[in-house]
Order: C-alpha cells, then structure tokens, then sequence
C-alpha cells in the first residue's frame, strides 16, 4: 500500500568532555567500580560543564546529524525535543535549538516523557510527517541529568549521565512494503507507578528543580515486562520478530535489564547494541546515542531492520521499529 513513512536520513549525537569515572564516584559516596559494574554494567559517564546547558548538547548532536543527513537546517520545519531538563521552564529547548540553527519556520516544542522520550518524540514527529503537515524534522533527544541529581545519594547518582542524540526524518512517498522507514510505533503510560521513579520537585509543587528519587528493585521488577509487552505489540503489528530482526537497540538503563529483555524476546545477544558502559542512563538521549555509534562503527546498515524500546518514570514505554 502507498503512503507517506518517515525515513531516517541521519543521526548524530554528543557527550560532554568531563568524564566521571566509577572510581572518582568512589572517593564521593560509599560504593566501588566493582559494585557499581556488577549491578548496572556501567563504567563511566558523562557530565556537562558549568555553563553548558541542555539545549548546547542538542544542538551539537542536530548539527552532526544533519551533516550526516546531508541537509541544511533550513531543510527542518519540525524540531522536536525530548528531556526532562530542558534549560527553562519555558521556553521550550527546542525553540531555542531552533534559533540557534536559524530556522524560523514550522514548528518547535519540548516533549517530556522520562527515559521513554525519544521514542514518544519519534512516535510524535512520525504522525506529524505522514499527515503531510511537515516535510522533515529533527528529533532530538537531550539530557542534563547531572544537574536534577542527589550527589549523596549512592542508589541514583552512579547511575546517570548527560548526553545528547539526534535523528533527521523526512517524509518520502512510498509503495513499496520493504522501503525504509518508521513501521510500527506502540506508546504506553501508567501513572499509578509515579512515586516509583520521580523528581521531588518542581514549579507548582515546590518551586524548585528537585531531585531524581527512585526505588530501585520496583523499577527493575516492572521494567522486563513492559518492555516486552509493546516489543511484543511491535512484532504482531508487522508480522516481524526476534529472528527478523537486525539490531535491538534499548534505553541504556541498566546492563541487567537490557539482558534480560532482550533473553525473553528469544533476541540473540549479538544483535543487541549495548553503550551504557560508556556513558551510563542518559534518559531520553540513550537510544540515539547508542544508535550514533552502532551507524559509525559500521555495523548498522541501509536497509536493516532496527528495533528500539524504553522506560521511563511515570511510568512510560514504548517501542519503535523501522527499516534503516
């Protein structure tokens, strides 16, 4: 059947210089590289320097992916941006991104779903391009979680790091069923679990940014089965499967979920695209920057089929599947 589907045209990413390694983390709460490997498979991440904000992450990673794309900012007439610490309360990050890349048409707004955001804002910017409303669009996924953490809190501050990541997307007619693109999107929430994975604050609460505040054994309980639950949908939806295929690309969260997800799929470990050692959770921003790197070492390739799926607080899930 003919129609319009969004393909990927490009991707980039970004992570700030500082790197806080495991032991360093040791010398400021009581817990140790081995501790911290062994539990999540984290080694490293990064953090943004005094002064660099949110939107300076995002719009490193628009850059690059839309050199990679081979675009011109003025191609964009959608931005959107998924985070969870955006510069201001308003405006919005991407409107800021916008005019720094000196686009002054179309549309820019700020998508918050936690660690899920980049699949929402994917989902999102699909709709929008197959109603024919937008041409191309940048989705953007970037984080400052550094700046929203309990740096005496040992259960949450070894776990996440700042980072950006970015994919161009442009609208292309099609009839053919096997032609590249976004086929399949399935998004979820369930805010009964919110007191599970939070920010203790915020403008009309507190008055203040807060801080994460998680409880840890709930998320993991929760996380394998819904996760498996719209990778599940994905698969019935197209008639795709574990075998099919190409690459399983997570949130990078935690070494032991990803594992474990991807075990009950029946997902082979070599398909899985695994960067959380390097950068640790990176919230909305993972998905892309583990995509970045899957593309510059060459293993991803035109015309693979790419799985993704997250989990954020709120709960929100959600799973993507798209034909490189």
């Amino acid at each position: 059947m003919s129609g319009i589907r969004s393909v990927a045209r490009g991707i980039g990413s970004y992570l700030p210089e500082r790197v806080l390694t495991n032991a360093e983390l040791a010398q400021r709460v009581e817990t140790s590289d081995e501790w911290i490997v062994q539990r999540t498979g984290i080694r490293q991440r990064h953090i943004a320097a005094e002064g660099e904000f949110t939107s300076h992450l995002g719009l490193i990673a628009a850059r690059r992916a839309l050199a990679d794309a081979g675009f011109a900012a003025a191609d964009i007439d959608l931005i959107i941006v998924a985070t969870s610490t955006p510069d201001q309360t308003f405006p919005a990050t991407a409107a800021t991104i916008q005019a720094e890349l000196g686009i002054t048409r179309g549309a820019a707004f700020d998508l918050q779903a936690v660690c899920s955001g980049f699949v929402f804002a994917l989902a999102t910017a699909d709709a929008h391009l197959r109603t024919g409303a937008f041409e191309r669009a940048l989705v953007i996924g970037a984080e400052t979680f550094s700046r929203i953490l309990d740096w005496e809190d040992r259960g949450t501050c070894v776990l996440f790091g700042d980072g950006a990541g970015a994919m161009v997307l442009e609208a292309v007619q099609h009839d053919d069923a096997k032609g590249a693109g976004v086929l399949t999107t399935h998004l979820r929430s369930d805010g009964r679990h919110r007191a599970k994975l939070y920010v203790d604050g915020g403008p009309s609460s507190t008055g203040t940014v807060g801080h994460l505040r998680m409880e840890g054994r709930e998320v993991f309980k929760h996380a394998v089965g819904m996760i498996t639950d719209v990778i599940t949908d994905a698969f019935a939806a197209t008639g795709e499967s574990a075998e099919s295929i190409d690459w399983f690309v997570p949130h990078q969260a935690n070494r032991r979920i990803i594992d474990a997800s991807a075990q009950k799929l029946g997902i082979a470990p070599e398909k899985v695209v695994t960067t959380v050692d390097l950068h640790g959770n990176t919230s909305a921003a993972s998905i892309p920057l583990a995509l970045d790197v899957a593309w510059r070492d060459g293993r991803l390739q035109r015309g693979q089929m790419v799985l993704l799926e997250a989990m954020g607080g709120g709960f929100t899930w959600g799973s993507a599947l798209l034909r490189w």
